[in-house]
This record gives C-alpha cells, sequence and structure tokens, in this order.
C-alpha cells in the first residue's frame, strides 16, 4: 500500500478515536451532573492583554492582590503531577494559567486534567508574575463552560489551506490569530469612515437593497422573485440613484455603506457581494471629492494602522504625501505612447488599437478605446496614490460633461497598488442630458451589452425636479481593507467569502 495512502487512513482512524473519547468523555460529565451545557452565564471581569498591560508587580515579600475572572479556549496543557500550567486564548490574546490541586481542590483539580485542548472554561485567580517573568493566573476556581468535541487543526497539520480556511473561518480565528486581527481593523476603518464623515456633516442613511430595476452601476445584477407582488426583483448593483433621489429631496449630504450584488466573476478582487461606502455632497464638484477621498484614506491609515506608509504586494505605498493628479488621456500617453488628443476620429482609434494589439469591438468608440488602452497599458503601472481624470462620456453614463471637452466628463478613479480603490463624479444634474445617457444604454443593451445600464424612469422624474450641483464618491470598503492590511484577496478580508458548496 502507498505511504501516503497509510498516512492518511492511520490520520482517519486516530481522528475517529479522538472524536470517540471526546463524546465519552462528554457522557461521563452529564452521568456525573458536570454537564457544561446547561451553564448560561459567567461574569467575565477581565481580558489578556488588559490584565498584562495593568498588572503592577506589588512591593518585595507581599503577594499580589489583582483578582480577575476570566472566560476562554484553552490552547495548551501542561501537567506536572499536583500543579498544571495552561494557556487561556479569550478575545485579546492568550495568558498563562496556573492550576493547583491544593487551591482548587481535589475533585476540581481532577476534572481539570481531563479537559481537553479547545474546551472552553471560566477561571478565577490572582495575577501574579513566574520566575521565568511571565504574567499568569493563579487559579482559585476553574469551571468547564463548553466542551469542544472536534480537536483543533492544528494538533495535526494546522490550518493553512485557503479554502478550509476560508470555509471554517470559525476554526481559522481560533488557530491563526493574525486573522482575527485584520477583522478587527476593518471594523475599526469603517469606524473611522463613519467618524470623518460625521463631522463633515453627512447624514448615513439606508437604502433598498431589493429593486425593480438594477441602476447605479455597469454589472450583472442577481435576479429574484417577490411572490406577493408576482414581479422580478434585483439586488442592487450599487447605492447611487437612491441616494441621488435624497439629494434631490433635500438632504444636501448623506452617504450609505451597504452590501452590494454583482453576478459577476470571482477572483482576489472581486467576490458576488461586497461592502461599499457611498456619498454625495451638494454644492460641491470632483475637486472637493477628492479631497475627502484623500482625508478618508490617510486618517484612517494614521488612526488604524497607526502610519501612513503601508506595505501591500510588495510595495511601500505612502498615503501621506499629497496624491498624484493625472488624466486618463496624458497616463496612457505616458505609459503607450499614444496620445488620443492627436487622435480625430474612430477609424483611427480602431487602427491604432490594432497596432498595440488593444481588444474593441465593433460598437465601441472612440472613448471606449481610449479606456481599453489605459486597462491595457496603465492600470497596473499605478502603484503609489494616483487620481485620473477626465473619463469619457461613453464610460460614464451618470457623469457631468467638462464643459470645456465635451467628449470627456468629471470624473476620477482612484488607483493605488495597481487597484482601483474609489471612483468619484461631478454629478450628472441634466435630465435632458440623463435620458439621452439612458437611452444609449439602453441601445448597447439590444446590441448584447447585457452590463449596460437600465432607464430608470422614477429616477429621471425626480431629477426633473431639480438636482443641484453635487459631487459623489464611491469606496469599495474590502478593497480599502486589504490596502490598509496587507491582505492581497479579498477573501482574507471577507469573513466569509463566497464559497462553491463541496457538494456541486
Amino acid at each position: 500500500m502507498d505511504e501516503n495512502i497509510q498516512e492518511q487512513e492511520l490520520s482517519a482512524q486516530q481522528l475517529s478515536e479522538l472524536l470517540q473519547i471526546r463524546r465519552d468523555k462528554l457522557d461521563a460529565l452529564r452521568e456525573a451532573g458536570k454537564d457544561p451545557f446547561v451553564i448560561t452565564k459567567y461574569d467575565v471581569t477581565a481580558y489578556s492583554a488588559d490584565v498584562k498591560t495593568s498588572f503592577v508587580d506589588p512591593p518585595e515579600g507581599e503577594e499580589s492582590v489583582m483578582t480577575v475572572s476570566m472566560a476562554g479556549r484553552i490552547m495548551s496543557k501542561r501537567g506536572m503531577g499536583k500543579a498544571s500550567f495552561a494557556d487561556l486564548q479569550d478575545k485579546q490574546g492568550r495568558i498563562q494559567l496556573y492550576v493547583r490541586k491544593d487551591m482548587v481542590g481535589d475533585d476540581a483539580y481532577a476534572d481539570f486534567k481531563k479537559w481537553d485542548i479547545g474546551d472552553i472554561i471560566g477561571v478565577t485567580g490572582v495575577v501574579f508574575r513566574t520566575h521565568m517573568g511571565e504574567i499568569s493566573v493563579r487559579a482559585t476556581s476553574v469551571v468547564l463552560l463548553a466542551k469542544s468535541l472536534l480537536p483543533l487543526p492544528e494538533k495535526f497539520h494546522g490550518l493553512k489551506d485557503p479554502e478550509l480556511r476560508y470555509r471554517q473561518r470559525y476554526v481559522d480565528l481560533i488557530v491563526n490569530p493574525e486573522v482575527k486581527d485584520t477583522f478587527v481593523k476593518r471594523s475599526m476603518i469603517i469606524k473611522e469612515i463613519r467618524a470623518l464623515l460625521d463631522e463633515e456633516g453627512f447624514l448615513e442613511v439606508e437604502t433598498p437593497v431589493l429593486n425593480t430595476i438594477a441602476g447605479g452601476a455597469s454589472a450583472r445584477p442577481f435576479i429574484t422573485h417577490h411572490n406577493a407582488l408576482d414581479i422580478d426583483m434585483y439586488m442592487r448593483i450599487a447605492l447611487e440613484l437612491y441616494l441621488k433621489r435624497l439629494i434631490i429631496g433635500g438632504f444636501d449630504r448623506v452617504y450609505e455603506i451597504g452590501r452590494v450584488f454583482r453576478n459577476e466573476g470571482m477572483d482576489p478582487r472581486h467576490n458576488p457581494e461586497f461592502t461599499e461606502l457611498e456619498l454625495y455632497q451638494a454644492y460641491t464638484n470632483l475637486d472637493g471629492m477628492m479631497d475627502i477621498t484623500e482625508k478618508m484614506f490617510r486618517r484612517c491609515a494614521e488612526n488604524v494602522i497607526g502610519k501612513t506608509v503601508v506595505e501591500f504586494d510588495g510595495h511601500e505605498i505612502d498615503l501621506g504625501k499629497p496624491f498624484e493628479r493625472i488624466t486618463m488621456t496624458e497616463a496612457v500617453k505616458k505609459y503607450s505612447g499614444v496620445d488620443f488628443d492627436e487622435i480625430p476620429d474612430l477609424e483611427t482609434a480602431r487602427k491604432v488599437a490594432k497596432e498595440h494589439g488593444v481588444e474593441f469591438e465593433e460598437r465601441h468608440k472612440k472613448g471606449d478605446i481610449l479606456a481599453a488602452f489605459f486597462d491595457e497599458f496603465v492600470e497596473d503601472k499605478l502603484i503609489q496614490p494616483t487620481f485620473i481624470t477626465e473619463y469619457p462620456i461613453e464610460v460614464s453614463p451618470l457623469t457631468k460633461k467638462d464643459p470645456e471637452k465635451p467628449w470627456m466628463t468629471q470624473r476620477f478613479e482612484l488607483f493605488v497598488a495597481g487597484r482601483e480603490h474609489a471612483n468619484a463624479y461631478s454629478e450628472l444634474n441634466d435630465p435632458i442630458d440623463q435620458r439621452e445617457r439612458f437611452m444609449a444604454q439602453a441601445a448597447l443593451r439590444e446590441q448584447g451589452d447585457d452590463e449596460a445600464e437600465r432607464l430608470d424612469e422614477d429616477f429621471l422624474t425626480a431629477m426633473e425636479y431639480g438636482m443641484p450641483p453635487t459631487g459623489g464618491l464611491g469606496v469599495g470598503i474590502d478593497r480599502m481593507v486589504q490596502l490598509l492590511t496587507g491582505n492581497y484577496s479579498i477573501r482574507d478580508v471577507l469573513l466569509f467569502p463566497t464559497m462553491k458548496p463541496l457538494d456541486k
């Protein structure tokens, strides 16, 4: 028999035996009237990191009087006859326990020695420093709060397989502390964003997740059906159009942080559901959106990461310096050598695209080809924070035209480490122009572009009541967290990323 097969069968047999042993221990506890699952409460007064930072050594010759009550998971045990050491893991980290038979009692100590790695316990005791200098808790009582019936994976081969880590995030969080740190930082980043926007006078709102029209972005929606109304509905692909309705209604500054859904591919940058921030501010323009974007990224880096230079994908990204600003045409000329200001018409643009190996479709216009050049030659070169401005009108159906260059729009995208991190407009507020843009998008849908914008008559009606000059901004929260925590894959910043079922 192959050695690898033998090892696998042996491991499976060992695991089966361990599972049975743990269940037998639970049965014994229940028979003895010590079922841990009937316990409903345990008073916790302290956590590991706080204990370590607040402990003060008593004067020489005196005993510590710092008493704590803690709870968490046993991560290791080391027995020495009438005394044992264990590592307890709680929400802040780990702390060493010292459990002595003469301090907790014969029965409690006998029970403690039978408990397993992974069991959840409560402990009360006195904080002290060992002869080795480690701050620990000398237990005066211990109680089993929940029995772990499955051994932690690190007991065997560790939890290193990314696929298994994403599927069993609960185990990943237990055995890989750095993973938990990422999600703590994620929460802190969102908190900082909210604090900034609240300080700037923005109102946080909630808008519908289920829409009758999937608008506000170019993307394929998820479709569901509402039984009572007997209509198909769409999971939202963006937050934009409802937030603009609120601007029209008189809320000058609004924002929403919420999930959006796009029925598209999955890769290190994309998940079918993701978190987006969109904000809209009346009476400002693209420059105002650049200012708040730069302030947001810098503030989150400073207050959450503790520095403005972060490492991502082998690059040192400096968020402390003013972000570079360059037009799309200038960027394409810089990195491809092609100056679209010198290209007079669509025919010439197609010819140049073929010469440079840039793919396009028959329906594409000159602006589409410029954007294709940008994707091919520029995007992955933009490592330091860079605002790309002046997007062609063909790829910006909701954006105000540049009055000096009507074939361009007042739009920017922020690129960092070769990735788009934010998208902003001086919002189109001309309802007649907006209808024409929607109709052009409808024509594209008829030609087979199922990601083109859909006509939204109610939104057009709202615009006809009058929409003030407005700046709008969208930020991908997941990508921002990736950048600030150094995680290359979006799955590493989503607690439960979308996964294909194992039986499919």
